[in-house]
């Protein structure tokens, strides 16, 4: 048998319809190890070492985990691809009592497994899924490592500032590795919108019609009066405004020129999870939370792509199948003669990941319970 460890039991019942019978999965529901909450936990002095601890609420998981890894001749990790995931697969092959040898031993010493896997995948497709299995790698303490940089930064600056705070300032506030610094940037930008003085100025619109055509009306701006562009008329009173209107009452207007230009109209890059979350905001006011909580269910269903990203790549399978659905499905006329490609202006380490894209460009209708 073969044990696979992801982080829900929704992303593992999609992935175990993928594999044969000789695949358990299970899931660790998320983290299994943190550090301590009522200490520290890190050694700063010893190269800022962690000292992590089984989560009370892990301890069950992970002796069930064991049970089913005394059955298994292979351990997969699945965790997501990315620095998150990286993690949470480390910290369960460590809360497994697996270490990093070469050859694992389950407690009976009955069956060895001869090597942890660690698969990853962009999107939970069968295709996906197999070839991931076919292509497995070691777990990447680079990645590893990255989170937890973070994670004990986090730490140091919550430890260490919120105390001071509560002495200083109020109780019950808290710093924090990323929102400290926010936080001083809101009030920078607070206080220069404190220092600005606002200063009057007017400007001049005009409601026309041609002749005999007072339905068909537009607007004109007034930006010229006596050669004088409008930059220089500085119209800074209701006065001026006003004196100037009564100047253009009796007057005769004509359309000097008109000018016609085409302007192309891009479509919007692929989605990037800061995206998709703005995109959620504006058109349908949904929070940051409730925009990633809804991706996180339609990407452990396989309906998109992994969701925590910040490239705007597609591959080219997934091009070529969109192609294919636009030729089918609307004509010839709407496929572009090429793709268009789009470039991430900065690398991050997610930028080995797709955008958000539907796994399938078929699908026009969820088969999920929560399908609203």
């Amino acid at each position: 048998m073969n044990l696979v460890i992801v982080e829900s039991p929704a992303k593992g019942h999609t992935i175990e319809k993928y594999l044969g019978k000789d695949f358990k999965v299970a899931a660790s529901f998320g983290h299994v190890r943190n550090l301590p909450k009522k200490e520290l936990g890190v050694e700063v002095d010893k190269d800022f070492e962690a000292k992590y601890i089984i989560m009370p609420k892990s301890r069950k998981t992970i002796t069930y985990l064991k049970s089913q890894l005394e059955k298994a001749d292979k351990l997969y990790i699945a965790t997501d691809f990315d620095r998150e995931g990286e993690a949470i697969g480390w910290h369960i092959v460590q809360a497994l009592r697996l270490g990093q040898s070469k050859k694992r031993y389950s407690k009976n010493q009955k069956n060895a497994i001869a090597k942890i896997f660690r698969i990853t995948f962009h999107e939970i497709t069968k295709t996906a899924i197999l070839e991931a299995v076919k292509n497995p790698r070691d777990i990447d303490m680079n990645l590893v490592n990255a989170q937890q940089a973070r994670r004990i930064l986090d730490r140091l600056v919550g430890y260490k500032l919120s105390p001071f705070l509560w002495a200083k300032v109020a109780k019950g506030l808290s710093a924090g590795r990323v929102q400290s610094v926010a936080l001083r940037l809101i009030v920078q930008r607070e206080r220069e919108i404190d220092k600005f003085v606002p200063t009057e100025y007017w400007s001049v619109e005009a409601t026309l019609s041609k002749k005999g055509q007072k339905d068909q009306n537009f607007k004109a701006i007034l930006i010229e009066a006596d050669g004088k562009p409008f930059g220089e008329l500085e119209i800074k009173t209701a006065k001026q405004a006003k004196q100037i209107l009564v100047e253009l009452a009796g007057a005769k207007y004509q359309v000097a020129a008109i000018k016609q230009e085409k302007k192309p109209q891009y479509p919007f890059p692929p989605f990037t999870t800061s995206t998709l979350q703005q995109d959620g905001y504006y058109k349908l006011k949904f929070s940051a939370k409730k925009t990633m909580k809804l991706a996180q269910d339609l990407y452990e269903a396989g309906y998109i792509t992994y969701m925590r990203t910040d490239s705007t790549n597609l591959s080219w399978l997934a091009i070529n199948s969109m192609r294919k659905y636009i030729s089918a499905n609307f004509g010839e006329k709407y496929l572009p003669a090429k793709p268009r490609v789009y470039k991430s202006k900065k690398a991050f380490i997610q930028e080995a990941h797709e955008a958000i894209r539907p796994t399938y460009v078929s699908n026009e209708k969820l088969k999920i319970k929560n399908e609203k």
